[in-house]
């Protein structure tokens, strides 16, 4: 199984070598470092990294506004490990989107259940997205097909059970989905009115 490939950002570059060592000796591969949030995000973007550990102090960006971003285009999750505890810090995180936070200084044994904890949160939470994306996609189908049902019905004189096999052969003999075939049907009959 390939290592978890993890985005480390903090302003302190020792504290990044550190850091680095620590998450090499626990199998983790860091792909890459950076000095400030903007650098993070960027390198985010391009690497598509598994996490990214970053500090909330830090020049261009702070790790929350970084987080923010990383979490609205679904680029990583982001654990965030700062020395601040102050609640304004931590509920501006929550409303960021960040899946773990951690205060220095930390112990190795804290990290690395912090990580994999973040990691199963942000599965959890692709998985959920995907379920939903169905979900939505689904309904529009349904009343795609419902409203396609309709219109046979007053244009052939169709019962709704003959409606819905009439898109269901059409669908199967074109190969088509039956929200194509459906889209189809509505599109023809707004174009005839």
């Amino acid at each position: 199984m390939a290592p978890t490939r993890l985005i480390i950002a903090d302003d302190e570059s020792i504290i990044r070598m550190d850091m680095k060592e620590m998450l090499a000796a626990q199998g983790y591969e860091v792909i890459a470092e950076a000095g400030d949030g903007l650098t993070a995000v960027d390198l985010a973007r391009e690497l598509k990294p598994d996490l990214v550990i970053m500090d909330i102090k830090m020049p261009d960006l702070d790790g929350i506004a970084a987080a923010r971003i990383l979490t609205e285009e679904r680029i990583a999750p982001v654990l965030l490990l700062t020395a601040f505890s102050q609640q304004e810090l931590i509920e501006g995180a929550k409303e960021a989107g960040v899946v773990g936070y951690i205060v220095k200084p930390f112990r190795e044994s804290e990290l690395v259940p912090a990580i994999e904890v973040a990691l199963a949160r942000f599965r959890e939470f692709k998985t959920l997205e995907k379920e939903v994306g169905d979900l939505r996609e689904t309904l529009e189908t349904r009343k795609l097909v419902e409203r396609a049902k309709g219109v046979l019905m007053d244009t052939q004189g169709l019962k709704e059970t003959e409606a819905f096999r009439k898109i269901q052969k059409l669908s199967m003999n074109t190969r088509k989905s039956m929200r194509e075939i459906a889209e189809a049907i509505l599109l023809a009959h707004e174009a005839e009115n």
